[in-house]
């Protein structure tokens, strides 16, 4: 795949519990490795799921994206190479981080650390100045509510990628998720844009699903891709085994779901 003129940061967000938003954000990071282009995955979950599902070791000690926050390390010193995906660079999210958000409310302009981290790496802007090592993407998997961290995700992206679980109550979260984003947008990002609203667990048996799809498209058109995730179990098994999909059993209906989504994203974005 041709690689976009500069970085892409993508925030992967959903205030919903339960969505598929991180192994959205690791498979996903997974399939744009595998067509060509470098990534880097910002986990900033204090679960650490896309750390586990990634094979990146996140105990308590390891330089991650707590040191990243809050004791301000430079970007080079807290991520990793992915050990099963050439191309793939991940900062890992440790259990400190759940205490992140209080460490952080006291701190002045908190809500704009992580950009200012992301900014200052030599591998982050466009082909002239980054050059051929520059990040193609820089995706940022966030915590299942609105909190600084999710905060702080949002100010440092630019576009946003909203996975969306075909049920109806996603639809009423959606609602909620996009009030946040204008206000970002208003006072502190006027740069983020919703680019991508991506439907996943799609049960194509159930006409509740058709619908829910319908609708979202009916309201946001081509920001929803036209690959969906169906539900899985291999997708669902892959990160017991500290792998995504993709490594996992790539020939398997989540696998190539995956695979397309990414390479729609990424033709969406080449400008």
């Amino acid at each position: 795949m041709a690689r976009p003129q500069r970085t892409r940061v993508m925030v992967v967000a959903n205030q919903k519990g339960g969505v598929g938003k991180t192994t959205s954000t690791v498979n996903l990071a997974a399939a744009l490795a595998q067509l060509g282009q470098r990534v880097l995955v910002i986990d900033l979950d204090p679960q650490g799921n896309a750390s586990t599902a990634l094979n990146i070791e996140h105990r308590r000690g390891v330089p991650s994206t707590y040191d990243l926050l809050v004791n301000e390390d430079k970007l080079a010193d807290v991520m990793q190479p992915c050990p099963d995906q050439a191309g793939l660079w991940v900062v890992p999210a440790t259990i400190d981080l759940a205490g992140a958000e209080i460490e952080l409310v006291s701190i002045v302009a908190r809500e704009s650390r992580l950009q200012k981290a992301i900014a200052a790496h030599e591998w982050v802007g466009t082909a002239e100045v980054a050059g051929e090592d520059r990040f193609d993407y820089v995706l940022v998997d966030c915590p299942p509510s609105l909190g600084l961290l999710t905060l702080n995700a949002l100010v440092a992206g630019e576009e946003m990628v909203i996975p969306i679980q075909a049920e109806y109550y996603a639809l009423e979260g959606l609602g909620m998720l996009l009030e946040t984003v204008e206000m970002v947008k208003k006072h502190l990002n006027q740069r983020l844009e919703v680019s991508t609203i991506l439907l996943t667990m799609y049960d194509a048996r159930t006409r509740l699903a058709s619908n829910v799809a319908e609708e979202v498209r009916e309201h946001f058109g081509d920001t929803v891709l036209k690959t969906y995730i169906p539900r899985s179990v291999r997708v669902s098994e892959a990160p017991s085994y500290s792998q995504t999909v993709m490594t996992y059993d790539p020939g398997s209906p989540g696998a190539l779901s995956y695979l397309e989504a990414a390479r729609e994203m990424a033709k969406k974005g080449v400008q």
